[in-house]
C-alpha cells in the first residue's frame, strides 16, 4: 500500500468536492452508502472539537451490485466525467486529478458479498475498470444508511448533492470490524472520536443505537468488539494513545492534556462495550 497523506481540512474539504462531483454526474441518488473519514464529522456535527478529515472517499457498494449493471457503468461514467482516474493494479480504486494541488482524493469501493471470498476483488460486469474489495464488515454499513445533503463549493459556484451515509450504528459497527483487519490508528482514533463525540450524546447512546440495529448480531461480532475494547484496555494501548495525538495534533490552540485524552477514549470504549454485552 502506498503512503497515506496526511488528514487536513484542506484535504476533507477536496474530499467532499469529489464526491460531490461524482453525484452530480450519477444524475440522481446513487444506492452507494457513505463510508469512512468523510462520516465522523457528520455524525459529530454539533461537536466543539472538528475531525481531523481524510483524503479518501470510501463507499459501500452492496445495494450498486444488487442493482445489477446499468448502475455499475452509469457509476464507472460517473467517476470518469468527475476526472477520476483508475488505479492500475486496483478496480476498486480511482484517483481524483481536479484536485492535486491539494491532495490527491482516493474514491475507493467496498463490498461485503457473502458469495465472494473475503479479500477478494469483484469486478463489475459491463465496464471497463470498476470494481469493488470484498471485505467483511462493510455490509452494516448499508443496513444503517440515511439519506444525506452534502454541500460544498465547486468552480465557484455552491453545490450539493443529496447521498445515502451510514448512520451511527453502521459507522461503527463496519469501522469496527475495520479496525480489527487493518490495524491502522486513524480507525482507532475514528472509533473513539465518534464514540466521544456523537450527536447522540456519548457512548452510552451510541451502544444503544447498535442494539438497535444488530442486537441479534453481536456473538458474530464479537471479536472485532473484544478487540476494540482490548485495544483501548488502558491510557497505555494504543487505542488510547492514537486518539489523543490525532486530537493534540489537529488542536494545537487549544490546551489539550494528552493524559486526560487517553482516559476519555479509554472510558468512552469501556462504556461503549460494557452497554453492548451487558447481561
Amino acid at each position: 500500500m502506498p503512503e497515506e497523506q496526511p488528514r487536513s481540512r484542506a484535504a476533507r474539504a477536496a474530499a467532499e468536492r469529489a464526491l460531490v462531483r461524482v453525484v452530480h454526474h450519477y444524475g440522481s441518488t446513487p444506492e452507494f452508502v457513505l463510508i469512512g473519514g468523510l462520516v465522523p464529522e457528520l455524525l459529530c456535527s454539533g461537536s466543539a472539537f472538528e475531525h481531523s478529515g481524510t483524503t479518501d472517499v470510501d463507499v459501500q457498494v452492496n445495494l450498486e451490485i444488487a442493482a445489477g449493471a446499468v448502475n455499475a457503468a452509469n457509476l464507472e461514467r460517473a467517476l470518469r466525467n468527475a476526472e477520476f482516474e483508475p488505479d492500475e493494479e486496483r478496480v476498486w480504486r480511482w484517483k481524483s486529478t481536479e484536485d492535486r494541488a491539494t491532495a490527491t482524493v482516493k474514491f475507493e469501493l467496498l463490498a461485503d458479498l457473502e458469495t465472494e471470498r473475503s479479500g477478494s476483488t469483484i469486478e463489475f460486469v459491463g465496464c471497463e475498470a470498476l470494481g469493488a474489495a470484498n471485505l467483511r464488515g462493510t455490509g452494516y454499513a448499508v443496513r444503517d444508511r440515511q439519506l444525506h445533503t452534502l454541500t460544498t463549493r465547486w468552480k465557484g459556484e455552491q453545490r450539493s448533492a443529496d447521498l445515502y451515509v451510514t448512520g451511527l450504528a453502521g459507522f461503527l459497527m463496519a469501522k469496527s470490524a475495520a479496525a480489527r483487519s487493518r490495524r491502522k490508528n486513524k480507525d482507532w482514533y475514528d472509533i473513539a472520536y465518534v464514540l466521544v463525540h456523537n450527536d447522540l450524546g456519548g457512548p452510552q447512546p451510541a451502544a444503544r443505537r447498535v442494539l438497535d440495529f444488530f442486537a441479534g448480531e453481536l456473538v458474530g461480532a464479537s471479536t472485532a468488539l473484544d478487540d476494540l475494547r482490548d485495544n483501548f484496555a488502558d491510557v497505555d494501548a494504543q487505542g488510547a494513545w492514537a486518539y489523543a495525538d490525532e486530537m493534540k495534533f489537529n488542536h494545537g490552540d487549544r490546551d489539550l492534556d494528552l493524559a486526560e485524552l487517553r482516559a476519555e477514549a479509554v472510558e468512552a470504549v469501556r462504556i461503549f462495550h460494557a452497554e453492548l454485552f451487558r447481561s
